[in-house]
């Protein structure tokens, strides 16, 4: 069982200092716009993922006219004491401990302490291009297999370093192919892994969002979920041989699995172009609980749930169906920001559920 007893917050965001003591598995955090809700949530992330949800820059996370920032969460794993710092020194340097040991790799860190994030921008993943369905794939995927994590590192540092080289050559005219033969040897090895664990885990993500979207839209529709790739069909080694001519003219890599998509489709059809807007957010929500399920089962416990804003982006009876689920069918300790306490309560109250509130 994962539980987080205690967190405090020193120049992070819109917090000058502030400590927070959580007792209770279901925890709102209420309070009007702009006082911080969102940032308290981003906060318990980055202590599971070594950086935020947000934003890709530490330096934009500090407060302002500040330097640098603390993190520290006292987390509660299976009966085990654990204490997570994270520092961004006043250099730019960041820092992660585990009870006082510093990560050499922030990536060994990934996993230990699982969590899902759902808040209103994650509508992307439906709406936007296949970047967001990967991100949402990577962000589950590398908290099941290590490995997996360290190969899309290393998959992204050596495409950058290809298409840097693809530059040169056009710059240059040149005709030495013999880097990127080194290049295309190293992208084999590492998306041909990536790729194996994606089919691998989308045999059973699949079926659990298409249940997971029944239950929440509380009907039965012709959803379909596809996972497309370009080595389904193709050996990789092969295709980034076939694709030089194309990739020299381009100057960017055009093969590969940073080309993947999950598409999805309502009675055949785009799904973004015909889907209501519950629609949209019953998905979005089964995205979401299917990666809850699928790391619940794989750890042996419920990963941490943060919710940012939920009861304004769902009607009442999606709201309900969704609350059922983590509230009532997990254990799991859930963090659920909301503006108004009433609502949030009254929530908690229908499902007889314990709870904490924090007003900020």
């Amino acid at each position: 069982m994962l539980r987080v007893e205690e967190l405090s917050l020193y120049q992070f965001k819109n917090y000058p200092m502030r400590k927070f003591h959580f007792t209770e598995r279901m925890i709102g955090i209420c309070g009007s716009n702009g006082v911080g809700k969102t940032n308290l949530l981003d906060a318990l992330y980055y202590l599971c993922f070594t950086k935020s949800y947000f934003t890709r820059t530490d330096i934009n996370n500090v407060l302002h006219g500040a330097q640098g920032f603390r993190i520290e969460g006292s987390f509660n794993l299976d009966e085990a004491a654990n204490t997570l710092v994270c520092i961004l020194r006043e250099t730019g340097k960041k820092e992660f401990l585990a009870d006082e040991e510093s990560y050499t790799r922030l990536a060994d860190h990934v996993g230990r302490f699982p969590a899902v994030i759902i808040t209103p921008d994650d509508v992307q993943i439906i709406t936007d291009g296949s970047e967001e369905r990967r991100r949402f794939l990577d962000a589950l995927l590398s908290q099941l297999d290590a490995r997996y994590l360290q190969n899309l590192i290393d998959y992204n540092r050596v495409l950058q370093q290809r298409n840097s080289f693809l530059k040169l050559l056009a710059e240059k005219r040149g005709n030495d192919t013999q880097l990127l033969d080194v290049y295309d040897a190293q992208l084999t090895e590492y998306g041909n892994y990536i790729y194996q664990v994606r089919q691998q885990y989308l045999q059973l993500l699949i079926p659990a969002i298409l249940k997971a979207y029944a239950q929440i839209a509380g009907a039965e529709e012709d959803l379909e979920l596809v996972y497309e790739s370009q080595l389904h069909a193709n050996n990789f080694g092969d295709l980034l041989v076939q694709s030089r001519e194309r990739d020299r003219l381009t100057q960017r890599s055009n093969t590969g699995i940073h080309k993947d998509d999950l598409a999805i489709r309502l009675k055949q059809q785009p799904f973004k172009s015909i889907a209501s807007q519950g629609q949209r957010k019953s998905l979005l929500f089964a995205l979401k609980l299917s990666e809850f399920d699928i790391l619940k089962e794989n750890k042996g416990f419920a990963p941490l749930l943060l919710l940012d804003d939920v009861f304004e982006k769902l009607d009442a009876s999606r709201m309900h169906n969704l609350l059922e689920r983590v509230c009532k069918e997990n254990n799991g300790q859930v963090f659920i920001t909301d503006t108004h306490r009433e609502r949030f309560e009254e929530h908690m109250f229908q499902l007889d559920t314990p709870y904490q509130v924090i007003d900020l």
